[in-house]
């Protein structure tokens, strides 16, 4: 219990550091010129090397080896796939952030479940139980709601296309929910055919998200040269240092979380997870409006509540689905081995009167003679 607690507090604090600079890095101007840092793919590429070199000191402190089983041709090219999607997923994310603001995109990543539902019920004609149907109206009421009770100031209201622009954002963070989708389905693929870490999969995942993103900068910076975002990158740093601090503990934090977050994981299972991080961006969408002054009205925490509420009935209906195929899966264990029980005294009582019999009729023939 006191392991599971540590878990929790390791995730919250990491993840609600993450998102408080997260959210500075990316929507607050630096220096007296108050100019914004643009360049995402050079910031995911420094989250990227955090992450794969901390995935790789935890295995060395557990004692585990990365090559542990050797990893085959079809595992790289598997973790490659789940690499090149997360590269392509990320700017999709902080391009939206250009239209919405950070409270509105942590409440719609928390909505995972809609363009699943989506994607099965259209490709490939799913059906789903009421509860699901439930929580995706809870979800898309309490996410409509609360873009459309967003108090607009008189800067963004005198803003031709403003609804069309927080649209286009939402749009730009489905499709950033979309690719997460493909991700952790392919990372359960992963796990479920290769039998390999979470560690081993947070080290080579990120390792080779650091190739391809660098390859890319530097092609790229070879193209355009003083043009390309890795040189105005490394020029923003010089006139603007006090990035540098932010960057860093932006990354140290996101990967100290993935961490704890695979850790509980592979102890405590899918469901305790959830209710972490659920609660988790609740904290978040908190912390931002008191850190970065965001002004969200009493309807728009309604909408926030009735969203966080499909959300937790979803998990509570798979918890209890859950701990009823446990309870289930022990019962007929159990049944088994009294069975198991049962015949085995029944062979042996079997075994023993065969014995007797037969000392009996050794003992008695001799009579006859």
């Amino acid at each position: 219990m006191l392991r599971l607690a540590a878990c929790v507090a390791g995730i919250y604090t990491c993840f609600l550091t993450w998102g408080y600079y997260q959210e500075k890095v990316s929507t607050t101007p630096y220096g007296q010129d108050a100019i914004k840092f643009k360049f995402f793919i050079v910031l995911n590429l420094i989250q990227a090397i955090f992450a794969s070199l901390i995935a790789y000191v935890y295995l060395l402190v557990q004692r585990k080896s990365l090559l542990s089983p050797a990893p085959t041709p079809s595992l790289l090219a598997k973790y490659a796939q789940v690499a090149v999607i997360a590269c392509v997923a990320s700017p999709f994310s902080y391009a939206a952030l250009k239209h919405i603001d950070y409270p509105t995109m942590i409440l719609t990543k928390s909505c995972k479940l809609i363009p699943v539902m989506l994607m099965n019920i259209v490709l490939y004609r799913r059906k789903f139980p009421l509860y699901k149907y439930v929580c995706v109206i809870l979800i898309t009421l309490g996410v409509s709601g609360f873009m459309l009770l967003a108090p607009l100031d008189e800067h963004k209201a005198s803003k031709k296309g403003a609804v069309n622009s927080s649209l286009y954002g939402l749009f730009l963070v489905a499709i950033n929910l979309t690719l997460d989708g493909v991700t952790n389905s392919t990372q359960d693929q992963i796990f479920h055919r290769f039998k390999v870490s979470g560690q081993q999969m947070m080290c080579f995942m990120n390792m080779f998200m650091t190739a391809f993103m660098a390859g890319w900068l530097l092609f790229f910076g070879v193209l355009h040269g003083a043009n390309s975002e890795l040189a105005m990158a490394v020029q923003f740093c010089k006139t603007h240092p006090a990035i540098l601090q932010d960057v860093a503990l932006f990354s140290i934090c996101g990967a100290l979380g993935q961490c704890f977050i695979f850790y509980t994981l592979e102890h405590y299972g899918s469901l305790s997870l959830v209710t972490v991080t659920v609660t988790r961006k609740l904290f978040t969408i908190l912390l931002s409006v008191v850190a970065y002054g965001h002004k969200l009205n009493p309807q728009q925490w309604v909408m926030v509540a009735v969203v966080f509420s499909g959300i937790g009935l979803e998990a509570y209906v798979k918890r209890s689905e859950k701990l009823a195929k446990i309870s289930t899966s022990s019962e007929q264990s159990t049944i088994s081995s009294t069975e198991k029980l049962s015949s085995g005294n029944s062979t042996t009582t079997t075994t023993t009167t065969t014995t007797t019999t037969r000392q009996r009729t050794t003992i008695v023939a001799p009579k006859k003679q």
